[in-house]
């Protein structure tokens, strides 16, 4: 298991102690691309016409910005990240939708304050890989997902993944190598998360393994879209 030299998982201090170019960073490892996918990852989210909806490890908000610029007004909008600091950005980017459209919630994704069957959708935008990969408590966190999700209610995953081509899947693995380890540490200061973090992408699953992690886990069917090429991709799991 991927560990920095405290011992811990590497993504517990970025996700704490927020660089300020932390949003900056995403939009240039990813070519900007992220918007993108997010945008569509946030229409999945509202496909079945929620009532309830949660962004799940919401970070600063750039998934629930989405939803909330596409979502009905009467629709009920959370988000759920155990960084303050995270929700702190978080709260002041959602602020431009008014003060109380968007509840901010600092909780456990294991542990999540909600009852059972209370959501009708669940969006989460590359935080399932942390709450899966080489994650002892992996299982905890989709059962955590199923208890507050009602039934037949959807799961929607943006995350990387592997490319099925061989070459591309190769340039992909050199690309997080060369340019998101080292220039993510560079930028962020913080190498040993932007290690993970290419380390993680480069041997995370693929659509067919996180298709049956969530099958064997409970989830009734799924969906799988690739992007670019397989680089990262949207699931919708449904309950």
């Amino acid at each position: 298991m991927f560990r920095d030299e405290s011992g811990h998982r590497p993504t517990q201090k970025i996700f704490t102690e927020v660089p300020p170019k932390y949003d900056f960073l995403n939009r240039v490892l990813t070519l900007n691309m992220d918007e993108d996918w997010r945008k569509k990852t946030a229409r999945e989210v509202l496909a079945n016409n929620p009532s309830k909806v949660l962004d799940l490890c919401c970070g600063t908000a750039d998934l629930t910005m989405h939803i909330a610029a596409y979502a009905d007004k009467e629709t009920e909008l959370y988000g759920l990240d155990f960084s303050h600091t995270m929700l702190a950005r978080a709260k002041e980017k959602v602020a431009v939708f008014g003060e109380d459209r968007i509840k901010l919630i600092q909780g456990d994704a294991g542990n999540m304050p909600f009852e059972n069957d209370y959501f009708d959708s669940i969006g989460i935008s590359f935080g399932f890989r942390n709450l899966t990969f080489e994650n002892p408590d992996a299982q905890l966190h989709i059962k955590e997902v199923l208890r507050v999700l009602k039934p037949g209610g959807r799961f929607v995953i943006v995350e990387t993944s592997q490319p099925e081509n061989d070459l591309v899947r190769i340039l992909y693995h050199v690309y997080h190598n060369v340019i998101t380890a080292p220039i993510g540490g560079l930028i962020s200061g913080n190498r040993d998360a932007y290690n993970y973090l290419a380390y993680s992408a480069n041997n995370y699953y693929t659509l067919n393994e996180l298709s049956a992690l969530l099958k064997n886990a409970g989830f009734s069917k799924t969906t799988g879209t690739p992007l670019m090429m397989g680089a990262a991709a949207i699931m919708v799991a449904v309950k």
